[in-house]
C-alpha cells in the first residue's frame, strides 16, 4: 500500500534517536500518522517542522499499518513564522486544533484546503487572524458542528446580526437580543461580510469558535481544547485589552 500526494506537517516527534513519528494532513487521506526514518537527524528536521507544506509519499504492507513517510519540502512555513510570536502562535493553535479535533485517516477537504491557503500566509501577521477564524468555522462545519450565520434565529432578519446562542450555534440579531444579550456569544463583523476588523473582533472570533471546538468537537472526543489555542487567544485578548485602553485614555 502506498500513497503520494501534497501534504501539510502537522506534528512531529523524536521517535528513536534518529526517527520521527510524523503526522501529515492530505486531501484524500486527512490526518495520516507514519514513521520518518532519520527524520530527527539535523540534515531532515527542516522538512518535518509543523506547518510546512511538502511532497509526501507513505509506503505500508498493510492499509492499518503505521508505515514510513518520505518527503520533499514545497514550502518552509514554519522558517517563515519562527521569529514572529504572533504568527508562530497561530501556526501552532491551527496546527494542535487540527489534529485533536479530527479523526485520523478521514478526509476532511474544505479543512485541507482551507489550511493550504492560510499557513503561507501567516507571515503577513495580524490580518491572518479574521482568516484563522474563518478556517476554524469551516473545520467546525465538516466536523458537523457547523454556526449557521445566515439569519436571526428569532426575526429571521438577516441584518444586524450581533450575536450568536451559545447552545444552538445561531446568530441573533441587536433588535432581538433584548435581556439575553449577556447571555450570547459577540458575533464578530468579519464572519458576517464586514470589510474590516481589530483585536476586540479577532477576540471575540476566537471566542466563538473555541466555544463550539471546546464543546463539540473536543468535547465530543473527551478532549480539551489544545493548549496552544488556548494560548493564541490568550495573547489575542490582550491585544484587544491594550486597543481598548488606549481607546479610553
Amino acid at each position: 500500500m502506498e500513497w503520494d500526494a501534497p501534504a501539510i506537517v502537522i506534528d512531529a516527534r523524536p521517535y528513536g534517536e534518529n526517527d520521527a513519528l510524523v503526522t501529515v494532513m492530505t486531501s484524500a487521506s486527512g490526518l495520516h500518522r507514519g514513521l520518518a526514518k532519520g527524520g530527527a537527524r539535523s540534515g531532515r528536521t527542516a522538512l518535518w517542522q509543523a506547518g510546512n507544506l511538502a511532497q509526501v509519499r507513505w509506503v505500508g504492507r498493510t492499509e492499518e499499518q503505521l508505515g514510513a513517510f518520505s518527503g520533499e519540502l514545497v514550502h518552509p512555513t514554519f522558517a517563515h513564522v519562527m521569529d514572529d510570536a504572533l504568527c508562530l502562535a497561530m501556526l501552532s493553535a491551527a496546527c494542535a486544533t487540527t489534529e485533536g479535533a479530527l479523526p485520523e485517516r478521514e478526509p476532511h477537504p474544505r479543512t485541507f484546503d482551507a489550511l493550504l491557503r492560510l499557513l503561507p500566509n501567516l507571515p503577513r501577521g495580524q490580518e491572518m487572524l479574521s482568516d484563522l477564524v474563518r478556517w476554524e468555522t469551516i473545520l467546525l462545519a465538516e466536523l458537523g458542528f457547523g454556526l449557521d450565520l445566515s439569519s436571526c434565529a428569532v426575526t429571521g432578519e438577516t441584518a444586524g446580526l450581533t450575536y450568536v446562542s451559545p447552545r444552538t450555534g445561531r446568530a441573533v440579531a441587536q433588535s432581538a437580543a433584548g435581556e439575553w444579550a449577556a447571555r450570547l456569544l459577540p458575533l464578530p463583523g468579519f464572519l458576517v461580510g464586514a470589510n474590516t476588523a481589530g483585536p476586540e473582533d479577532w477576540r471575540d472570533g476566537l471566542r466563538l469558535t473555541g466555544h463550539f471546538l471546546a464543546r463539540d468537537a473536543f468535547g465530543h472526543r473527551h478532549r480539551p481544547l489544545p493548549n496552544a489555542r488556548s494560548m493564541l487567544y490568550d495573547r489575542v485578548a490582550a491585544l484587544a485589552q491594550d486597543s481598548e485602553d488606549r481607546d479610553a485614555g
